[in-house]
């Protein structure tokens, strides 16, 4: 179980094993603001929004209002907004006088009311870079980061806000533009982009409806900040961060939307500290408060199931820990079948089984792994683990055979691996040598064995949430930098975009060198675990070679009648829940997970032992 054990605190924010974290999808609504049209295709749940008014003021974020799309004009907003501007030009605007640099503003204002994003942004951006209008470059900058997030380029809206909070909190627009931090960060796929701005405003006080989302994110902060400073042995700073995260987390009371994932974050970090009893009462708190409503399936109620699984398997996870064998097959039975966690919760509960002797079920989970459904999954260890229980039931030429199998198998993966990882490549490159195999496969090239495990390897690696979100938000910095062609020719062709790609491409190039080398050390791990699982093969091979001698040996000395294996009865009876189906090599969906190979002979001093064939209950 070493693969999917003892590494539980990395997978499970990482790494397929262990739990992926998936928070999307929140409904954070709170108080209705005052009397304003709500956009008709945003009434069954009713979101927060950002402030769209004048430039001029901070005004706290409206609601009710859907984020992607400008409020209905009111009649108050007509009469200050005016008609749109046919041209980006500042023609027919009084500029004379001490209010001419106002006007300016105003104008592009003007076009952020009547929807003209675009146009407002370019203004704000010609502004903000006059000389001459130095005294209104900030607000300038404001408008030109409400209009960005109104165009859906988000991460170049993160850019500017994050510019305006560079100045410091005497700037004028600095506590609005933090809010408008969470807003982004529910819209960018990976929170991480946004998390290192927001820690380094964290000794500022944000208003009482953001504060627990705000501890939220910055205990994710420093979760992801500790688990990579254990990863280079910095264990004192890692305390650290993992006490912050217990810190924060007791902060956030319980009924809040952000308390289910609060407290995961504090079992995760007890599971860390080695304190299994903690770990388990944070888990079980966190099962508690994720119980399915009677209620309709809201995306926080579906955030909340992702979670309740995730917690499911850490609490299996400790207790296999602990040696709690029946603790942990009980909770791995919990995760519903076909869920994202079903296979791994089947393959760990194999483990527990072996430990306690059920062999047939043990056997039979593997059976499921084995399924054509699954060939792109990646279990290395289960040929370990069928070779193992075949060897204690002295069935030693299987277990030589099935030895044999894995090497064929892996060996040729290991022996790629290693020379890719001592290529020492640079950390982008490592990123996208990655994305070769499903090259070859996407251009019709036809994936030898070795390349095709190759490629389960890169999806194993992409299931680590960490590096997978890090992906998601290369690709969506590539979307964003090719939403420019769809733009008109004004924005396309504009000083202002020419920036904002230039931008784009140095995030990317700063996400490509963490994803790689992210990459790589997920391509050393599944290196490292390839060289154990070999070296077990190798000391089943030796026990079961010495095992073979010993019993010839013996078995001359008996004159040749020495029998090591006898017949196990076995019966085909099941519970009420089920049918008995004979299994014959096809494979039933609805089959799935309900296998159970039943050994037909094994060791004589094992008789008691329950015998079969391979069956499958439906």
């Amino acid at each position: 179980m070493k693969r999917a054990i003892a590494v539980a605190l990395s997978l499970l924010i990482a790494s397929p094993a262990l739990a992926q974290m998936s928070f999307e999808g929140l409904d954070l609504g709170g108080k209705k603001a005052k009397k304003k049209k709500a956009d008709p295709e945003k009434k069954k749940e009713p979101e927060k929004k950002p402030d769209d008014g004048d430039s001029s003021e901070v005004k706290m974020p409206a609601e009710g209002l859907d984020l992607t799309k400008p409020p209905e004009k009111t009649e108050k907003n007509e009469k200050k907004g005016g008609a749109a501007a046919p041209t980006m030009s500042f023609e027919g605007v009084d500029v004379s006088g001490k209010a001419a640099d106002r006007q300016k503003l105003d104008a592009a204002v003007k076009e952020f009311k009547n929807d003209n994003y675009e146009r407002a942004a370019i203004a704000a951006y010609e502004l903000m870079n006059d000389p001459k209008m130095a005294g209104l470059a900030t607000e300038s900058e404001y408008l030109l980061a409400k209009s960005l997030y109104r165009m859906n380029m988000f991460h170049s809206s993160l850019g500017e806000f994050s510019k305006i909070l560079a100045r410091g909190p005497q700037t004028k627009f600095f506590k609005s533009s933090l809010e408008w931090l969470f807003f982004i960060s529910r819209k960018t796929v990976n929170e991480q982009v946004v998390l290192d701005e927001i820690a380094k405003y964290s000794n500022f006080d944000f208003p009482e409806r953001f504060r627990s989302e705000f501890r939220y994110l910055l205990a994710r902060y420093h979760f992801v900040r500790g688990k990579a400073l254990d990863e280079v042995d910095q264990k004192g700073e890692a305390d650290k961060s993992f006490e912050e995260v217990k810190r924060l987390v007791l902060m956030i009371p319980k009924g809040d939307p952000f308390f289910p994932k609060g407290k995961y974050l504090e079992g995760l970090a007890y599971f860390r500290d080695n304190k299994p009893e903690a770990a388990l009462e944070a888990m079980k708190e966190v099962v508690r408060v994720t119980r399915p409503p009677n209620g309709p399936m809201t995306a926080e109620v579906r955030a909340n199931l992702q979670l309740r699984e995730l917690a499911f398997m850490q609490l299996a996870r400790t207790h296999y820990g602990a040696k709690q064998n029946r603790y942990a097959i009980y909770y791995f039975g919990k995760v519903e079948r076909g869920n994202t966690q079903w296979l791994e919760a089947l393959f760990e509960s194999s483990w527990a089984s072996y430990r306690i002797g059920k062999y047939e079920q043990s056997l039979g989970n593997l059976i499921t792994l084995a399924a054509p459904f699954f060939r792109d999954e990646y279990f290395p260890e289960a040929l370990i683990l069928k070779a193992v229980i075949y060897f204690e039931n002295c069935r030693y030429r299987e277990a030589l055979s099935i030895i044999e199998d894995f090497e064929r198998i892996y060996g040729p993966v290991q022996e790629e691996l290693d020379a890719l990882v001592k290529k020492n490549l640079a950390a982008t490159e490592y990123y996208t040598v990655l994305a070769d195999v499903q090259k070859k496969n996407s251009k019709g090239k036809e994936l030898n064995a070795t390349d095709q495990l190759l490629e389960r390897i890169l999806k194993l690696a992409l299931t680590d949430q960490d590096l997978k979100k890090t992906s998601d938000s290369i690709n969506e910095l590539e979307q964003e930098i090719d939403s420019f062609s769809s733009k008109t020719d004004n924005f396309k062709f504009s000083g202002l975009a020419k920036a904002l790609i230039e931008g784009l491409k140095q995030q990317r190039e700063q996400l490509i060198s963490k994803a790689g080398t992210m990459s790589k050390g997920k391509l050393e791990f599944e290196l490292d675990e390839l060289k154990t699982l070999r070296s077990n093969g190798l000391r089943i091979k030796f026990e079961t070679t010495t095992k073979e001698k010993e019993f010839l040996e013996e078995s001359l000395k008996a004159g040749g009648s020495l029998e090591t294996l006898r017949k196990y009865k076995y019966s085909a009876a099941v519970d009420d829940d089920h049918l008995y189906w004979p299994y014959v090599g096809e494979y039933w969906r609805d089959e799935l997970g309900t296998y159970e190979y039943t050994l037909t002979k094994g060791c004589i001093e094992q008789g008691g032992n329950k015998p079969g064939a391979e069956t499958g209950g439906r």
